[in-house]
């Protein structure tokens, strides 16, 4: 099993990305979470190709923490379907690591 994962969501605005990232830290459910800057999405939702503005969120978590982060982001997400893609990390720097560690666990 992998040490830690990197889990991605996308919002459709910076506030609710700031939400979702101060929430998700105060509830031990992501070690560190970056809201990144506005980017530009395509997706085929409903029949139809669309393009929206979203703010990418990345969240490192561990793969214990994985199923409570992912009910968490489903309940607080303003999209009724939301991007939530985990990858597990292949190697991390050790001290990152504990440190993610010490306060997740």
């Amino acid at each position: 099993m992998s040490k830690m994962l990197v889990v991605f969501t996308t919002v459709p605005n910076k506030e609710e990305g700031e939400t979702l990232a101060r929430k998700i830290v105060e509830q031990r459910l992501g070690a560190c979470v970056q809201v990144l800057p506005q980017m530009t999405s395509f997706y085929f939702w409903q029949g139809e190709i669309q393009k929206d503005s979203e703010h990418l969120i990345l969240i490192k978590t561990l793969p214990e923490k994985y199923k409570d982060l992912q009910d968490f982001i489903i309940k607080n997400h303003s999209y009724s379907v939301p991007e939530i893609i985990a990858l597990s990390v292949q190697d991390a720097f050790q001290g990152y690591l504990e440190w993610a560690k010490d306060y997740l666990l």
